[in-house]
């Protein structure tokens, strides 16, 4: 499984950008795919997660009615769209995927069994 992310840029506080995470897998909806962000000098956390077959969705309260999860399964990716930017959520995003997380643990790391290479997402106040 190879996942590739893409959209980062730099972005003015108040902006919008959206994320792109790409997957080379066969079924695609049956990976529960989680968006995490690691700031420099900070631990990686959790942002997003859209669940395999139903779609459910989790957000972290920092981004909570902000940003939204997606995925568009005939084309194997998942999406991040992020509006109202502020400085605090520039960080490098990775997208993850997993095929085993169960419900209730898929906002953790540790859950998931595969990464993206992170897209960098700049705020500027």
């Amino acid at each position: 499984v190879q996942l590739q992310a893409s959209g980062g840029g730099l972005v003015q506080a108040g902006g919008a950008l959206r994320l792109s995470c790409a997957a080379s897998v066969r079924t695609f909806s049956a990976y529960t795919m989680g968006w995490f962000r690691q700031a420099q000098g900070k631990e990686r956390e959790f942002v997003a997660t859209i669940r395999r077959y139903g779609g459910s969705t989790d957000y972290s309260d920092s981004v909570k009615g902000r940003f939204t999860i997606s995925r568009d399964n005939a084309k194997n990716t998942a999406y991040l769209q992020m509006n109202s930017l502020k400085p605090e959520d520039t960080a490098v995003y990775y997208c993850a995927a997993s095929k085993s997380v169960i419900y209730s643990q898929s906002t953790y790391q540790r859950a998931y069994d595969y990464w993206g290479q992170g897209t960098l997402v700049t705020v500027s106040s």
